[in-house]
């Protein structure tokens, strides 16, 4: 009897042993979970010029699709701007042309008849003058005569001037000087232009790209400051889980691995993969915190969710599983 216990207190002895050396030498298990939140991207839209409100399309939990017009601008000061713009373009190109083409032989025509009737004038105006400085010396005409007939003779003598001076520059023809410089005119001119041309377009708030409005901070009527906050949506893809492992863990988390994503309100789990992981450690976060990660540094780690759909919402808790492919 005695020898049956012995034997029996050997075998449990020796089972206990083994058990113990088993799991003290067995390959750890690469089934990992990790704790996190859906993490979607959000874009603060607001109009890039200052304005008065007169539409707003999207309410709150609205979807919105690439391109959808979100809210306007009462756009008539903005299109004021740009016609006015676009009048001087016309303006300054029309005046290059003129330098370009130069004076038409009408313009120096009209210059040359010009000229000889301010000389006819002129001759006209000397000869009463002298006829009237040498009759007031014998007193046949008065002071008064004589500086009204100096006062005509200067004045034809200005426009003999003024005449010439036109039918010289015009048969000069244009400077190059003058050209570049009717040309810059119009450069700046264009550039003011296509200013007003993107002021006038930027009176309209599009979407970016796919997703659902999350606030609406305006109404019609109201003022807004350029970039101040309109509307803000949340982009419908990618859908991401941000979420955390430790350090013992890093070296089974790698970009491009495959992982599944549960969340308590579906009993099937998304799909997803591994997009980047953080080089920096930091403390778990709030949000994710369990009671053996309280103190833990962790390294941050994206999941990209690559057949994600509606019931995921941001900040929701998930688990992350990580199998042993």
């Amino acid at each position: 009897m005695r020898r049956v216990i012995l034997i029996v207190l050997v075998l449990i002895l020796g089972g206990s042993a083994w058990l113990v050396w088993k799991n003290s030498h067995r390959a750890p298990s690469t089934q990992l979970t990790f704790h996190g939140n859906v993490d979607i991207r959000e874009v603060r839209l607001g109009f890039r010029v200052a304005g008065r409100v007169q539409d707003v399309f999207k309410e709150e939990g609205d979807t919105v699709s690439a391109g959808d017009i979100l809210a306007r601008l009462d756009s008539q000061p903005l299109a004021k701007a740009l016609r006015q713009a676009t009048a001087q373009v016309q303006q300054l190109e029309a005046k290059v042309t003129e330098l370009k083409n130069g004076p038409r032989p009408q313009e120096i025509d009209q210059a040359v008849k010009n000229l000889a009737a301010a000389q006819a004038q002129l001759k006209d105006a000397r000869i009463r003058h002298d006829r009237l400085r040498q009759l007031i010396t014998s007193g046949a005409a008065s002071q008064q005569d004589y500086d009204s007939a100096a006062t005509t003779l200067e004045a034809a003598q200005a426009r003999r001037d003024a005449s010439q001076a036109t039918l010289t520059l015009l048969q000069a023809g244009t400077r190059d000087e003058q050209i570049v410089q009717a040309e810059a005119a119009l450069e700046a001119a264009r550039a003011s232009q296509e200013q007003a041309t993107i002021q006038l377009t930027d009176t309209e708030l599009v979407a970016p790209e796919p997703g659902i409005v999350l606030t609406r901070a305006i109404e019609p009527g109201s003022l807004v400051q350029a970039g101040s906050t309109a509307l803000t949506v949340s982009l419908g893809a990618p859908v991401r889980v941000r979420a955390y492992a430790s350090e013992p863990e890093l070296g089974l988390i790698h970009p491009g691995r495959h992982v599944l994503v549960y969340t308590d309100s579906r009993t099937t789990p998304y799909h997803g993969q591994i997009g980047d992981v953080s080089p920096r450690a930091e403390f778990t976060p709030k949000s994710v915190e369990t009671q053996d990660l309280r103190t833990a540094l962790v390294y941050r780690f994206r999941v990209v969710i690559t057949d994600a759909d509606d019931m995921l919402r941001q900040g929701m808790p998930v688990t992350v599983h990580l199998g042993g492919d």
